[in-house]
């Protein structure tokens, strides 16, 4: 392209965006739900539990505090530092942190919120116009303005189904969406629970659109607790029919929901990672490795794996069998078909099972799991399940022998029954443990024969499997 058809078509773009009226009058709206309205919907006898700003942000200052080393309040110190030795050590770091503050500030943020780079959200303005004048006139899309306890304003889209549920019932759940990056709800992972016929919650990033803030993993924390207040306390669904459902780089807020707010139904996670610093280690330079790994557990700790096996709730994965996004496989910038052993989803659902059944998951039963992970198509995952000769009602019969031991033995009891981690499988052959690891892997995670940006199919989505 010359350089005058460049300018003619980026001022073409601007008149666009310029004219467009998506985002003219939003910060002119009324404020339809702020995040202190909760405490007058708690006293007015609701149920549920409140939680303040402070209690809802906790999830993300804790995990930032570990990952840093910082000993919490009340522990006692392995080693005493002398005030010298440490003023000392915050003057050779330093030079680091301004270099790591440079970088989060500049080049990190594109990367990790690629919807935050203004060009690109403006160009996409009239298109996401057209898509939500769509939702609003043909799934009577209510659109409202929520204020986060940090001030940002956050855009939601909320579709009831509740009054014409269905032949399955499916619109009396709640299904709230996390976008990823470079996703807006208008033409995002909204579509595949929408056309599926539950009632859902979309709602953007701060920082996207017209939208106020930054996209940064505390603000969209905020922004993820003031959506769940309103669908609890404003559209008044009951936490066991609410399903957070993250999409990629949203399952940070979609596990960190459910981590908040245990007695939440489910927990669906789409082509997302355990962590961000494998995928931060293969995009950048080797030689900017102790850089990256600072920034990273610093500013954007999205480990997305801890927060999963902090939930009680029924959790799905989908692991997308040709997603080259969330790969290392061997560091290739294309992914080779059928090369999923370097897909993080692997590890993801490798933490929650040895997490959740650690008696099942050791030797054999990891082994087992991570030879069926390598599975890159439904024939071949079918397979495989088969050569062990797994029989789901044997599996069935002894998780349900477990949970009911539990009853009667008063273990420790929460919202979604026994607490976790479950000790079934401790007196199981080496056989039967296989067989049972396989049987718990296919529950929690499938396959889908799709890149990472596709959009999913609405007879792939589903909620997860219940014992």
């Amino acid at each position: 392209m010359c350089a005058i058809c460049f300018v003619k078509a980026l001022v073409h773009v601007f008149r666009i965006y310029l004219t467009a009226n998506y985002t003219h009058n939003f910060s002119s709206w009324h404020m339809d739900y702020h995040w202190d309205d909760v405490h007058a919907t708690s006293r007015g006898g609701s149920g549920h539990r409140a939680l303040t700003c402070t209690a809802a942000a906790a999830g993300v200052w804790l995990l930032h505090e570990a990952a840093l080393g910082v000993v919490a309040p009340g522990r006692p110190l392995h080693q005493a530092r002398s005030q010298v030795h440490c003023l000392l050590h915050q003057i050779r770091e330093l030079p680091s942190q301004l270099t790591s503050y440079a970088l989060v500030h500049s080049l990190g943020r594109w990367l990790v919120y690629p919807d935050s780079m203004f060009l690109i959200t403006r160009a996409l303005l009239p298109l996401l116009q057209q898509r939500q004048e769509h939702l609003k006139e043909c799934y009577r899309g209510q659109r409202a303005k929520l204020v986060a306890c940090d001030g940002n304003e956050i855009d939601t889209l909320f579709m009831d189904r509740r009054q014409h549920p269905g032949s399955h019932g499916h619109g009396l759940s709640l299904v709230i969406c996390c976008e990823g990056g470079a996703g807006f709800y208008e033409m995002g992972c909204l579509s595949a629970p929408l056309e599926a016929g539950y009632s859902v919650l979309g709602w953007n990033h701060p920082g996207i659109g017209s939208r106020t803030g930054t996209p940064s993993p505390k603000h969209n924390a905020n922004a993820m607790d003031i959506v769940i207040k309103y669908a609890l306390y404003h559209l008044h669904f009951p936490p066991a029919n609410v399903v957070v459902y993250g999409w990629s780089i949203g399952g940070f807020t979609a596990s960190w929901a459910t981590r908040t707010y245990p007695q939440l139904g489910a927990l669906v996670l789409d082509a997302t990672f355990d962590d961000l610093l494998p995928l931060a280690l293969k995009v950048m330079p080797h030689s900017w490795k102790e850089l990256v790994v600072r920034t990273v557990r610093e500013h954007f700790n999205l480990n997305v794996a801890d927060h999963l096996c902090c939930y009680p709730g029924p959790v799905l994965l989908f692991r997308r069998t040709q997603d080259s996004v969330v790969s290392t496989s061997n560091h290739l910038p294309t992914l080779l078909p059928g090369d999923v052993e370097g897909n993080r989803g692997n590890e993801l659902l490798l933490r929650l099972l040895q997490h959740r059944y650690p008696a099942v998951m050791i030797r054999e039963g990891f082994s087992v799991v991570t030879r069926w992970l390598h599975s890159s198509s439904l024939a071949q995952e079918a397979a495989f399940y088969a050569r062990y000769c797994v029989d789901d009602e044997w599996c069935l019969t002894i998780l349900r022998a477990h949970y009911e031991h539990c009853q009667m033995k008063e273990v420790a009891w929460g919202t979604h029954g026994p607490t976790f981690p479950w000790l079934v499988g401790q007196n199981l052959s080496p056989r039967r443990r296989r067989q049972l690891a396989l049987f718990l892997a296919r529950k929690h995670l499938k396959n889908v024969d799709t890149t990472h940006c596709s959009s999913l199919e609405p007879d792939d989505f589903q909620l997860p499997w219940r014992l």
